[in-house]
């Protein structure tokens, strides 16, 4: 089996920063290019960062651009989301995923982990 372990989460105030970590046990994350979505309650995941195979080309959505920062250490098998700025809006469950080549979002492989809990809050 193999499998994506999210952690780094916790309370934070609003402004305050933290940096998840996506560790892959039983593959070779350099392989594959790393999706980071997250889920509030009651709301669909929703993509919010992704970076290519190489660490050549990342993405983000407009609610994080400017606040979160996606890289890679592929040497520790490990891919990273830098959140700084963070807004209350930011609480939900957050979770990394393998995805299609050059970062296409819509293909998915693997399955969901247990994902790590972000909340903003004072």
């Amino acid at each position: 089996q193999s499998q994506l372990v999210e952690s780094g989460g916790g309370l934070v105030q609003p402004g305050g920063s933290l940096r998840l970590s996506c560790a892959a046990s039983g593959f070779t994350l350099e392989n594959y290019a790393i999706g980071w979505f997250r889920q509030a309650p009651g709301k669909e995941r929703e993509g919010i960062s992704c970076i290519t195979s190489s660490g050549g080309s990342t993405n983000y959505a407009d609610s994080v651009k400017g606040r979160f920062t996606i890289s890679r250490d592929n040497a520790k098998n490990t891919v990273y989301l830098q959140m700084n700025s963070l807004k209350p809006e930011d609480t939900a469950v957050y979770y990394c995923r393998q995805v299609g080549g050059g970062c296409d979002m819509r293909l998915r492989f693997g399955s969901w982990g247990q994902g790590t809990q972000v909340t903003v809050s004072s």
